[in-house]
């Protein structure tokens, strides 16, 4: 009877168990490009003046594509205003924590919500004050990979000026040569080097190897906002650094270097140049990050 029955119950799984080993197969596919782009809602948080902030980010399932969606109806906030300062451009991968739209303190319960077409596919995000989706600077740092430990109370964010301006004209085939003043109050500082006495670097401690594995195959995905920092923070160098991406406009834009960190960790002038590909009026965003906070600095450019 038990041998009937565990033949029977084969017999039946069979099926299931093919289907969960091909499920499981294409799980493993990486499409190069035709994915879709998902918007996502990454929490709120409080301001000061006792309106809220919502922060979104994207996920873009290619891992060559970068898609563009111009604002409009593949690519529109709603209610109120359908571009709230979401880029037209979309990075490879995982982008958190790309923008953040501010609402007022009587918002209550309405969801804001991005809607986002891409290749045949339309996905939304749903932002809303539910208590549950509060965030802070300590739930930033965990999820950028900096390390487990809480957010200094102190900290404030880092600055960014560009003294040449911030509306700038370049005539093809030329390239447009950006310099950018960062500075930041030192705060969190340069991770410690893996030798250096550490709560985060103890090698007994197999949490903290996982932190630092995770670390390090986040320093090598294509994520614009934290990329630079993460690698400079790996290296114990510095928690200051500034990145560049090709936020709205149409063709490719690349930048040589895309990511630099600042000297020293407390202020100094970073140079990239940028090449463009196409006519047309393009935004570039930099990040100033001190490997916890950003803060974006929008040049419009104009490529004739």
């Amino acid at each position: 009877m038990t041998r009937g029955i565990s033949r029977a119950l084969i017999c039946a799984l069979a099926p299931l168990l093919a289907l969960a080993t091909a499920t499981g197969a294409n799980a493993q596919i990486h499409f190069d490009r035709g994915q879709n782009v998902a918007p996502v809602f990454e929490g709120w948080e409080r301001n000061a003046d006792g309106t809220f902030t919502m922060v979104f980010g994207y996920m873009n399932r290619n891992y060559e594509e970068m898609p563009h969606a111009p604002i409009g109806p593949n690519n529109a906030f709603e209610p109120g205003p359908a571009d709230r300062g979401q880029p037209t451009r979309f990075y490879t991968r995982r982008q958190q924590f790309v923008f953040r739209v501010q609402v007022p303190a009587d918002w209550g319960e309405k969801d804001l919500v991005w809607t986002l077409t891409s290749n045949g596919r339309t996905d939304q995000a749903f932002g809303s004050l539910w208590p549950n989706w509060e965030i802070d600077d300590g739930v930033i740092r965990n999820n950028r990979g900096m390390g487990a430990r809480g957010a200094p109370a102190d900290n404030q964010r880092p600055r960014i000026t560009l003294p040449g301006g911030t509306d700038l004209t370049v005539t093809l085939p030329d390239t447009l040569t950006l310099t950018a003043v960062i500075s930041d109050d030192g705060i969190p500082g340069p991770r410690p080097r893996r030798n250096e006495a550490s709560d985060d670097d103890d090698d007994d401690d197999p949490q903290a190897a996982a932190r630092r594995a995770a670390a390090r195959r986040r320093a090598r995905r294509p994520h614009p906002t934290n990329q630079a920092v993460v690698k400079a923070r790996l290296a114990g160098e510095t928690g200051l650094a500034v990145t560049w991406v090709h936020y709205r406009g149409p063709g490719a834009v690349t930048f040589d270097p895309m990511g630099m960190s600042v000297e020293g960790g407390r202020a100094g002038e970073v140079v990239t140049t940028v090449s463009f590909t196409e006519r047309g009026t393009h935004v570039l965003r930099g990040y100033a990050d001190d490997s916890i906070n950003t803060t974006p600095i929008d040049v419009t450019v104009t490529v004739r």
